[in-house]
C-alpha cells in the first residue's frame, strides 16, 4: 500500500510512503488489541483503595453487655462489623492491577488496529515538521489542514520535538507520540491517525 505524504499546509508533496503489508496489511486479530487495551488500562489504577477491617479498628474491647437474658443477639465487641463504626468485611486491600503480557501478542495487537485504520483509509502521511516556538495555535493551524474534520487525532512522531509536544497539551482532540513508545490504546483512541515521514520506518522495524 502506498500512501501520499502531505506538507503541514494539507498539500501534496508528489513523495510516497510504501506501507509494511506485514504491518498495515495483517488479518486484525480483535481478541489481541482487547488484552492489550486492558492490560494498559490496567497498568494505569493506583490501586490504593483500603478499608479498615475488624483487627484494624481502634475501640474499646468491653463486652457491650451480658452474654444471656438480653432477648438479642450476643455481642462481643463494639469493633464487630455488624455495629455502626466497626470493621468492614471482605473490604478492598491495595493490590497492583497490572498483569503480564507477552511481546508478541502486543505487537499483534498494534498491528491489528493498524492494519484495520489504514484499510479505512484513516491514515495520513505527514512531512516532518518542527514548530520554533510552544505555541498551541500553530499546532492547531497545522492540525486543521492535515486534518479539516476536527475528529480525535494522533500524531506520531519519528523521534521527541519538545515544541510540538508542548504545543498539543493545550489541545483536546490531538495527542502527540513518539514512533518507539506507540501503544495500542492510544491508537484505538483515535479516529485519525497522522504518521511523521520518520516514524514510518520506526514503527515497521519496532513491529517486525
Amino acid at each position: 500500500m502506498k500512501l501520499a505524504v502531505l506538507n503541514i499546509k494539507g498539500e501534496e508533496t508528489g513523495r510516497e510512503v510504501t506501507l509494511d503489508k506485514n504491518v498495515f496489511g495483517i488479518e486484525p486479530n480483535e481478541h489481541a488489541v482487547y488484552l492489550d487495551v486492558k492490560q494498559f488500562l490496567a497498568a494505569q489504577r493506583q490501586g490504593t483503595h483500603k478499608v479498615k477491617e475488624r483487627n484494624e479498628i481502634v475501640g474499646s474491647t468491653k463486652k457491650l453487655k451480658k452474654q444471656k437474658g438480653t432477648g438479642t443477639a450476643r455481642a462481643g465487641s463494639i469493633k464487630s462489623p455488624v455495629f455502626r463504626g466497626g470493621g468492614t468485611i471482605f473490604g478492598p486491600k491495595p493490590r497492583d492491577y497490572d498483569f503480564k503480557l507477552n511481546k508478541k501478542v502486543k505487537r499483534l495487537a498494534a498491528k491489528s488496529v493498524l492494519s484495520t485504520r489504514a484499510k479505512d483509509k484513516k491514515i495520513t502521511i505527514l512531512e516532518d515538521f518542527s514548530i520554533e516556538a510552544p505555541k498551541t495555535k500553530d499546532f492547531v493551524s497545522i492540525l486543521s489542514k492535515v486534518h479539516p474534520d476536527g475528529k480525535k487525532a494522533l500524531i506520531v512522531l519519528g523521534a521527541y520535538n519538545k515544541n510540538i509536544y508542548l504545543s498539543s497539551r493545550n489541545f483536546p482532540n490531538a495527542k502527540v507520540a513518539v514512533a518507539d513508545e506507540l501503544n495500542t490504546y492510544d491508537l484505538m483512541n483515535a479516529e485519525q491517525i497522522i504518521l511523521a515521514e520518520s516514524s514510518v520506518e520506526v514503527i515497521q522495524k519496532r513491529l517486525n
